[in-house]
């Protein structure tokens, strides 16, 4: 849901840190993991993050960089 608080892209991204997000990556791997930090460029650094593939731990990444241009989507989990 989109709040005031909420009412910019970057805004969003900022109070999902900390928390498990999941990311969908133009190569078709999904990545869930704790967002600890981003820039301007949607560049994103995951802790404790896991590769997934039909719901499922494809393997475990531990902590990791994604460069923003590789990104689809970014989403707080459930």
């Amino acid at each position: 849901m989109v709040t005031e608080n909420n009412a910019r892209p970057l805004d969003l991204l900022n109070s999902s840190k900390g928390k498990t997000v999941l990311v969908e990556l133009k190569n078709g791997h999904t990545i869930t993991g704790k967002l600890i930090a981003f820039d301007v460029h949607i560049n994103i650094v995951l802790e404790n993050s896991e590769e997934k593939k039909e719901g499922e731990v494809v393997r475990k990444l531990g902590n990791v960089f994604l460069r923003g241009d590789t990104i689809i989507m970014i989403s707080p989990t459930l």
